[in-house]
């Protein structure tokens, strides 16, 4: 699948996500990368490239105190190639970018990874 491509089914399912949540998403921008960099494999507390389908890079809404502002947008990374390699059929891809969207949302509205999976996300 080409970039283009991948970056419709991107904001696709940024459209799809209902429109009270949409509504509370302000100051960040959703991208298509290729590959993350090495910082953000070592802030993921990942080695391989192809491990990371996304990560959000930002202060989550929990964390922020009253002096938080004046800030560059928090940003939500989406990874095509680790993306394309694990599906096999344009359905997976694109339940593989809704789903992983919807986690790095989480983590911008200050869930974990933990409490995302006592709740059964993953």
């Amino acid at each position: 699948m080409n970039r283009r491509a991948f970056e419709r089914l991107v904001a696709a399912a940024v459209n799809e996500l209902p429109a009270a949540l949409r509504r509370q998403i302000a100051n960040v921008a959703i991208v298509v990368e290729e590959l993350p960099d090495e910082e953000t494999l070592d802030a993921a507390g990942v080695d391989d490239p192809y491990d990371l389908l996304g990560f959000y890079h930002g202060v989550p809404l929990t964390a922020r105190t009253h002096d938080y502002g004046l800030v560059l947008p928090d940003k939500i990374s989406i990874f095509r190639q680790p993306i394309l390699r694990a599906c096999r059929r344009d359905a997976e891809i694109r339940a593989t970018i809704r789903a992983t969207l919807r986690h790095e949302l989480a983590h911008y509205f200050g869930i974990d990874d933990e409490r995302l999976e006592e709740m059964g996300a993953y």
